[in-house]
């Protein structure tokens, strides 16, 4: 669905905590307490305030998943989660497995309830979405005779000059093209919405997967290549196996153009206002004025992302055959759409992107995809059914609570910054001041009356949800900034940072075990959801973040010597982190994961300050045995458990901005409170001597 695809060009300034659209559910002989909550989540709210107790074990932590012949001191993950680890095999239908997508399981069974109960209903939108999209009979009865229209009309294309035109109506469809663009606030004036455009073209995840000479990338790119014909093959398309290859030559020259991860998350090189006429000069080889004219932008600037790549793009299409070009298309325009086509479309589709690339064995079955579709294409009128059924008002009151805390501690921690300047932390200070916290739910719902859904029509229905979510963003252009706005919906297990907005928000479907559980034990609720919400505050502060002011412009505010100082300890946090090694040859990428490393490391720091400070000076005493440091981090790392199959852990080490699970909860060994708790002797494997831990915030 376009809207997916929109969603990720308009988080891609902001920090997300990093559920990495993982989907899972519980596996009842490994999780027994997590499990209880699933299946109780189809007859009503989860609550645990009718029994004042614990969703999870005695004090909101599942001891039995603990693995004690682990010294904490070597592999603090393992410690607190390898029983779990080793009883919990991963479901065949998905690529990872762990507390994220226990939830999301959670989050779409309740979402399946609702359109359940409304799917017979043909005045009911999301009841005729979710009806038409589970009905595969009646699509694989018309074969391709839906798409046939879309498809003859890039046939039809005779020469490079109707290209631009018809890449502008493919992504108003809701199908990717050579280019990525999107409507959100200037980055530098974040009270006026701006046309961004981005590097895109590629049908694999990432240049690497191009350029690589490692025996997998190798296998990967031949498999790739068989896909494309194959969905050739399906769609009656001859010389299938020499035009799949011809796209992959193609999009191997616009992978050679296209910038790493590491440089495109660089807020300030990404930041490029061009005039029309000076992005067509430096890529004369594509029709720039057409393709936005034919997206629905009339605008005299554009803030590229990339330039030297967006010019390498350009210079890839001029080079290009047109019948490369409309394959390319083609065969896109098949794949995103594979899941509204004949079976055999969608099983091809799957076969590469979710067996060969993430190592998934198996499909979702069919209503899970169809809770799917009909979420993320009509997601606010799901929510608002969502939220009233399943968020009461004391969960968003406590979380509410909650992130105040967390926020006070943060600003607490920069009051005691000896690294920071007096002016800087006075500037520090104001941006916190200005944070706006979004908690559950948004203040106020999209309206869907002019987008058609109709029953029997399933891809008409996914087109027509692309055009209404691509004209709904692009219709900000020259509007107010709505500042109400969600870029997740409520169901969504999740949390993000948006530092033009200078806001954090966190989605209902996280406000719940084991992040958050109001009869658990605080330290691992501060240790859990207060660790996620200081991450997401932290965020703000990160080496990206802390280049927007507290009004969200992206400007310089920091001294020169607050910049060295900070980039110092950044660095070794960095080299920290390129030393672990999830897969043999295959390290975590420190500069690619640093922002989210460092808001692990801030969040905890800040939520253990919010913990102590919501004691009042009382000692936390000891639960079942644990200290309240060691109940703190045990929460902390019972939310990272995550088990992956290898293609989708290779994937993310590649592209992902968040390192592993059992990276992240091993930042615990930059964090004195955690030495004091479990007491790791030198020379266990994560012990670090006091001068030599990552102290940032």
């Amino acid at each position: 669905m376009r809207r997916s695809l929109l969603l990720s060009s308009l988080l891609a300034g902001s920090a997300l905590l990093g559920a990495c659209a993982t989907t899972g559910a519980a596996d009842p002989a490994a999780v027994a307490e997590q499990t209880q909550v699933v299946g109780q989540a189809a007859t009503g709210p989860v609550s645990a305030a009718s029994t004042g107790k614990p969703q999870i074990g005695t004090f909101g932590f599942d001891e039995a998943g603990m693995d004690r012949t682990i010294a904490p001191g070597d592999d603090f993950y393992g410690f607190a989660n390898g029983t779990w680890e080793k009883t919990t095999p991963i479901p065949a239908d998905k690529s990872n497995f762990g507390m994220f997508t226990v939830l999301e399981d959670l989050s779409r069974s309740r979402t399946r309830e609702i359109l359940d109960g409304v799917r017979t209903d043909a005045n009911s939108k999301i009841g005729v979405a979710y009806a038409t999209y589970l009905d595969q009979a009646s699509i694989d009865a018309k074969g391709l005779a839906p798409i046939q229209p879309w498809l003859g009309k890039i046939k039809a294309l005779s020469g490079k000059a109707g290209y631009a035109a018809l890449a502008a109506e493919a992504s108003v469809n809701g199908i990717e093209g050579p280019f990525g663009g999107y409507v959100g606030p200037d980055d530098k004036h974040p009270d006026v919405y701006a046309l961004n455009l981005s590097q895109s073209g590629l049908g694999l995840p990432d240049r690497d997967y191009y350029l690589s000479t490692d025996a997998k990338m190798v296998e990967t790119r031949n498999a790739y290549v068989a896909h494309v014909a194959k969905m050739f093959t399906l769609a009656g398309e001859p010389n299938a196996q020499a035009r799949a290859a011809a796209i992959l030559a193609y999009e191997t020259s616009i992978a050679k153009a296209h910038w790493t991860r590491v440089e495109s998350r660089n807020a300030d090189k990404t930041y490029n206002k061009l005039t029309l006429a000076q992005l067509q000069k430096q890529g004369p080889g594509f029709d720039f004025p057409t393709y936005f004219k034919g997206m629905g932008a009339t605008v005299d600037t554009v803030i590229v992302a990339q330039p030297s790549a967006v010019a390498g793009i350009a210079k890839a299409i001029a080079a290009a055959p047109v019948s490369v070009l409309k394959d390319q298309m083609l065969v896109r325009s098949l794949d995103q759409y594979a899941g509204v086509l004949p079976k055999a479309f969608d099983q091809e589709s799957f076969a590469f992107y979710g067996t060969t690339l993430s190592g998934t064995p198996e499909q979702q079955q069919r209503w899970e995809r169809a809770v799917d579709f009909t979420s993320d294409a009509l997601g606010d009128e799901v929510s608002q059914v969502y939220v009233a059924k399943y968020f009461p008002p004391e969960t968003k009151a406590a979380a509410d609570a909650l992130v105040r805390n967390v926020t006070e501690a943060m600003g607490r921690r920069i009051d005691q910054l000896e690294w920071m300047a007096p002016e800087t932390k006075q500037k520090a200070r104001a941006k916190l001041a200005a944070f706006t916290p979004k908690i559950g739910y948004p203040d106020k719902w999209k309206d869907y009356s002019n987008l058609q859904i109709r029953a029997g029509d399933a891809l008409g229905n996914a087109i027509r949800a692309a055009n209404w979510a691509h004209a709904d963003n692009f219709s900000k252009l020259g509007r107010p900034i709505q500042k109400w706005e969600w870029y997740m919906t409520p169901m969504t297990v999740n949390a993000y940072a948006n530092p033009v907005m200078n806001e954090i928000v966190f989605p209902a479907a996280i406000l719940q075990p084991p992040f958050f559980d109001p009869n658990a034990d605080p330290a691992v609720n501060y240790g859990g959801i207060g660790a996620v919400i200081g991450h997401e505050i932290s965020h703000h502060f990160d080496d990206q973040g802390r280049k927007y002011d507290a009004n969200g412009s992206l400007t310089d505010w920091w001294t020169p010597e607050d910049v060295t100082r900070f980039e110092q300890r950044t660095a070794a946090l960095v080299r920290q982190y390129d030393a672990y090694e999830p897969l043999p040859g295959l390290h975590v990428k420190g500069a690619l994961t640093l922002g989210e490393n460092i808001a692990d490391l801030a969040g905890l720091t800040v939520a253990w300050d919010a913990y102590q400070h919501a004691l009042g000076g009382k000692p936390a005493g000891v639960v079942d045995g644990y200290t309240g440091e060691q109940r703190f981090y045990l929460g902390w790392a019972q939310v990272w458990r995550r088990s992956y199959r290898e293609a989708n852990l290779r994937q993310r080490l590649l592209t992902d901005p968040h390192s592993p699970s059992q990276q992240r909860a091993w930042v615990v060994r930059n964090l004195d409170p955690w030495y004091e708790g479990f007491k790791p002797a030198p020379g266990s494997k994560l012990y670090l001597a006091p001068d030599a831990r990552v102290r940032i915030w």
